[in-house]
């Protein structure tokens, strides 16, 4: 089976860090795992480590710690920003307070520019989907993926980036690790909006969106630590 050969689904989690040795310190305090060796990203000038995190309900999915890479620059054209609001001055300081933290998620589609059209009709702008890819021992992984220009998550990190990929997905090689993903909930005071959305991507039926006064993720892990529920922050100022 191929990577784009099944339907929407959680794709990934994402985790910021200011950089990635305390992203894998935060790793193995709260899950107990030391994650896998990730790789760098050209085109944003970040790097990742990354961890298996499939499960029954959701067979292929993990977790991504990424940080902007010192020794990199970004290949963004001139004023655009890296993806998931890493070039956020507030996020930034909120995570160099806080230590790393949930912010994000990602989700696979089979048919990206689909599914933007969809969101696009609810007058949702999940920005152009840009081609990007990072070199592995096992070959090259290639997707495709949205990233406006501006950088935004959108919905307070709740309305996930899409990603199509290639023939070749990360779970395809990486190794059980002892942690599962068992629930994404998404809290958000336009959950309605936000229903809908998730609904038009085909997503509905593998998260759980509840109305909250403060938006943020939620997520509720197996892990050799037992349960573990990672939230994400809402930021001190107005996010969209």
């Amino acid at each position: 089976m191929t990577a784009t050969a099944q339907g929407p689904c959680i794709d990934h989690l994402v985790v910021l860090a200011t950089d990635l040795a305390s992203g894998v310190a935060w790793c193995e305090r709260t899950l107990g795992i030391t994650p896998t060796a990730g790789g760098e990203h050209p085109l944003m000038g970040t790097h990742n480590r990354i961890l298996n995190i499939s499960s029954p309900v959701h067979p292929r999915a993990y977790l991504e710690i990424i940080a902007i890479n010192p020794g990199a620059a970004s290949a963004r054209p001139a004023g655009a920003r890296r993806w998931f609001d890493m070039d956020d001055a507030s996020l930034q300081a909120q995570v160099a307070a806080h230590g790393p933290q949930l912010i994000h998620w990602v989700a696979s589609v089979p048919d990206v520019a689909e599914r933007c059209a969809a969101l696009s009709a609810l007058h949702i702008d999940r920005g152009p989907i840009l081609t990007a890819s990072r070199p592995t021992p096992n070959g090259l992984l290639q997707w495709q993926i949205t990233v406006r220009d501006d950088g935004l998550r959108l919905m307070d990190g709740c309305l996930p980036t899409l990603i199509q990929w290639g023939n070749v997905h990360p779970c395809d090689s990486l190794p059980a690790s002892g942690v599962q993903l068992q629930q994404l909930g998404l809290h958000h005071p336009q959950a309605a909006t936000l229903h809908a959305a998730c609904d038009a991507v085909g997503l509905a039926h593998c998260i759980a969106i509840a109305p909250s006064g403060e938006p943020h993720l939620s997520v509720q892990l197996s892990t050799p630590n037992g349960i573990v529920t990672l939230s994400s922050l809402p930021l001190a100022k107005g996010h969209s």
